[in-house]
């Protein structure tokens, strides 16, 4: 199992590829450029299926203000919360193929299908992909009584007191959640999960001690660390957090080949033109340049990351991979 995980992982988009299709997906091809008709020609909706002031959230409502203002229409966030993101996606799937129809998905909807394979939708089959967006770091953090202060002290404390340690997430099946899970399958520690309804009451009792140890998303540690109240262990990205530049990764301090963070990205019903798919990832490019909402998504917590359509389905289908075999190992459920 442990190979086959390596080995999905090895399969990520290389980086440096990443950005080169990134880079490409920027500019609109001359193809899309003639036969894109006059677009959009009436309000734009953004779907996102988490409740308001969410970093997803976040990210969709930066992008539709910046795309009105270069579209000259209006672009709407329409928030639809429910099921853990399901009730938003049903309802972009069934949306009108046209471009006025935009998803804004999260790395929750690529592990959704494993935990609940009876959904009414496929996030593959039933959308194109348009444009990753943002990434959001996951923090790996301590309450400053447990005696560690490396990745691979905590490992060793693990072991030598196995099944005595816990870690706090935002909520079950969440990133977090599955960035401790991805963490035990290949350290071979044995962290108890204990799920939060949210990252702020987990906090609060990492913060009580009544929990040592929280893979946080990287707003809701960010003021923490800053004021001694925790201590930040490592980043789970692949590369440092622009966030935060000296904290060294997981994978550096004693884990090699460990990578997790939370995203979104831009979906649209799969039927959409091409060339209207092409128009809406060259204008979310050019949206995510712009130094106020890459401001506004930094001061989130989050790190802007446009990319192409094929960049983005080939994240798509290998976070599906990737999260399915730790949802397997886990034995994660639904709440």
């Amino acid at each position: 199992m442990l190979k086959t995980l390596h080995e999905s992982a090895a399969a990520r988009i290389d980086r440096r590829q990443w950005l080169t299709t990134a880079l490409a997906g920027l500019t609109l091809p001359a193809w899309a450029q003639a036969q894109t008709p006059a677009y959009p020609t009436r309000p734009v909706k953004f779907i996102v299926p988490f409740p308001a002031g969410g970093p997803v959230d976040i990210t969709g409502r930066a992008l539709a203000q910046k795309l009105a203002e270069l579209w000259g229409q209006p672009a709407l966030v329409d928030n639809r919360a429910g099921a853990g993101g399901m009730v938003g996606a049903e309802l972009a799937a069934r949306a009108p193929a046209d471009g006025h129809n935009l998803f804004v998905c999260s790395i929750h909807h690529t592990v959704l299908p494993a935990l609940n394979p009876r959904m009414s939708y496929d996030i593959e089959r039933d959308f194109a992909a348009v444009s990753f967006a943002a990434r959001f770091p996951v923090v790996l953090v301590v309450h400053p009584s447990l005696p560690v202060k490396s990745v691979a002290e905590l490992i060793a404390l693990d072991k030598a007191r196995p099944g005595t340690l816990a870690f706090a997430s935002a909520g079950n099946g969440g990133g977090t959640h599955l960035a401790g899970e991805l963490f035990n399958m290949l350290a071979g520690t044995r962290l108890q999960h204990v799920p939060y309804k949210g990252s702020a009451p987990a906090m609060t009792d990492l913060l009580g001690n009544q929990v040592p140890i929280m893979f946080s998303d990287a707003p809701t540690a960010l003021p923490q660390i800053r004021a001694g109240k925790v201590r930040a262990l490592a980043v789970a990205s692949v590369q440092r957090s622009s966030l935060l530049p000296d904290l060294p990764t997981v994978a550096e301090t004693g884990l090699p080949g460990y990578e997790a963070y939370s995203w979104a990205g831009v979906l649209t019903p799969a039927a959409t033109p091409r060339e209207l798919v092409a128009r809406l990832s060259a204008d979310i490019g050019r949206a995510l340049a712009q130094p106020e909402v890459r401001q506004r998504l930094q001061d989130a917590g989050a790190e802007p990351a446009p990319g192409s359509p094929e960049a983005f389905a080939q994240l798509l289908h290998a976070e599906r991979l990737k999260w399915a075999q730790v949802v397997k190992a886990a034995n994660i459920r639904m709440d």
